[in-house]
């Protein structure tokens, strides 16, 4: 049986995030977004058997068609079988309502959360604060999120907060086989697996949804797949849940297009678009992985190289940031006049992709949309130009264009695409995220962004009746700064108080939010 240690982070006590100091009223967000794809997942391209190839080292640099596999690190072969076609599983206690590669992993899991949570100081404390107070008591929460050692410290501070948790990947790719065992022998209900095929991820998805004795009564979801399913092929059971909090952009543009036609009926928490999300996970974690990734990758030096970045949102300022620290010229793509007049006023070129979609070396897409970089733009890059994706899905990219072509693989999440004039182009990650495909995460951001969702999950939970309707709504700004404040201790940092003169003179509480609604950080 798995030894669980727990480690407490030695910081200074913070008050409860359920007891603000000041009342302050929900806001819905302004719908006002562009089309998002009716269904964005991370799924990727499968074999003529149904089942995931592996790009490891029993591919000898072979070529054969792109839709012949996804590209995965994993070692996983494509005869093993399926967890779920396989015999039933059971952790030390006789607790087997889970699904996962092999339960005998779970001591290394377990090993691999504890290390996160060491890493993790603010999630930690929050956990400590929520203990005693369970402000989750009751609530049953369909839970599709990456599955990993970060993840993972998520979902056990739901559970101290008293939360019923099932939990499945929200991606085919991204689960640690060894934490997901460790959740289930912790008793976790939990159906994910490295590479899965799409109608394992669909199949995990249900079983989350539907089991006996269970009623789901909120959704915690990044990519909008569990909402989907729940809204499209069981709307009765959508409409009896209390609520939803969304983190990823795709996610969330399938909600406020429900809001929009007034299908919604249900409220939505936007953690994407919350501060501490967009300004440290968006930005910090890109800034920092994307350099990661395309070294791990290619093993290229950055010095001169022309890189094109399409979008300059926060991962893409990331993005640029990082490029430009180590001598790359850089182009940018925007759609936006506001964010085209920042990349200007940092130095970089706005441009056409047109323009210079044949030069550069580098093609980074990072606008969270669809059909970026298409057939036509494909068709003009030169060879031996590196193409990747740092946004939140691959629809970015001209994907039924490439799967008509022949691939040459080099190493797991690297392959070399051979047009028909025979130039060849660098793929990495199939398309996918990158820096989730490759890098590792950084848990102090993880631990941001999970705070914020926990406190999302809490706000709607406790809500009283009518304070939220069926809309989209962004995290109070209180809740945004008692996020902060959890990882202030975590740097040395000592806060200014304000006095009575000062705060009454800028017109705020004491003790915050300091800044309005409409405040831009």
């Amino acid at each position: 049986m798995a030894r669980r240690v727990t480690v407490k982070a030695d910081v200074t006590e913070l008050p409860s995030p359920t007891s603000p100091t000041a009342a302050q009223k929900p806001r819905a967000m302004p719908m006002n977004f562009k089309d998002a794809n009716p269904r964005v997942s991370s799924l990727m391209f499968w074999s003529s058997r149904g089942r995931t190839t592996s790009v490891g080292s029993e591919y000898d640099r072979s070529v054969e068609s792109y839709s012949s596999g996804s590209y995965s690190g994993s070692s996983l072969s494509e005869d093993e079988a399926s967890p779920k076609e396989c015999e039933s599983q059971s952790n030390s206690r006789g607790f087997s309502d889970f699904c996962v590669r092999n339960i005998r992993q779970s001591t290394r899991g377990r090993r691999l959360i504890d290390s996160a949570e060491r890493e993790m100081p603010g999630m930690m404390l929050l956990r400590k604060n929520l203990a005693d107070e369970k402000p989750l008591e009751g609530a049953r929460i369909v839970c599709c999120g990456h599955v990993n050692a970060q993840s993972a410290v998520l979902l056990e501070t739901l559970i101290t907060a008293g939360a019923q948790l099932r939990v499945c990947s929200c991606n085919i790719n991204t689960t640690n086989n060894r934490v997901a065992a460790a959740l289930a022998e912790s008793g976790v209900s939990i159906f994910a697996w490295r590479q899965q095929s799409e109608e394992d991820f669909w199949w995990c998805i249900e079983k989350c949804i539907f089991a006996p004795n269970w009623q789901p009564s909120m959704i915690l979801d990044d990519g909008g797949d569990a909402t989907d399913v729940m809204f499209t092929r069981f709307n009765g059971t959508f409409n009896l849940i209390k609520g939803i909090v969304e983190e990823s952009i795709t996610g969330v543009h399938r909600l406020y297009q429900l809001a929009q036609k007034h299908k919604l009926s249900v409220p939505a928490m936007n953690v994407h678009d919350s501060v501490t999300k967009t300004k440290f996970d968006n930005y910090y974690y890109c800034r920092e992985s994307v350099i990661d990734s395309i070294k791990k990758t290619t093993g290229m030096m950055f010095g001169g190289k022309q890189v094109l970045v399409c979008g300059y949102g926060e991962v893409g300022k990331g993005c640029c940031d990082a490029l430009k620290g180590l001598g790359c010229v850089i182009y940018v793509t925007e759609v936006d006049p506001i964010c085209a007049l920042q990349a200007c006023m940092n130095g970089f070129k706005v441009v056409a992709i047109g323009d210079v979609i044949a030069t550069v070396d580098i093609v980074i897409t990072a606008t969270g949309g669809k059909d970026v970089v298409t057939r036509w733009h494909l068709d003009k890059m030169k060879t031996g130009a590196v193409l990747c994706n740092m946004g939140q899905s691959f629809n970015e990219i001209d994907m039924d264009y490439l799967k008509q072509l022949p691939v040459e693989r080099v190493r797991p999440e690297v392959a070399n695409i051979i047009f028909p004039d025979g130039k060849k182009i660098t793929f990495l990650a199939g398309g996918r995220t990158l820096n989730w495909s490759v890098s590792g995460l950084p848990p102090l951001v993880v631990s941001i962004t999970s705070a914020t969702e926990v406190l999302a999950l809490i706000e709607l939970w406790k809500a009283a009746p009518g304070r939220y309707k069926g809309d989209v709504y962004l995290l109070p700004k209180r809740l945004d700064e008692y996020v902060a404040r959890l990882h202030l201790n975590g740097f040395g940092a000592k806060l200014t108080e304000l006095s009575d003169e000062q705060a009454r003179h800028i017109g705020v509480p004491k003790t915050g939010p300091y800044k309005p609604n409409y405040y831009r950080y």
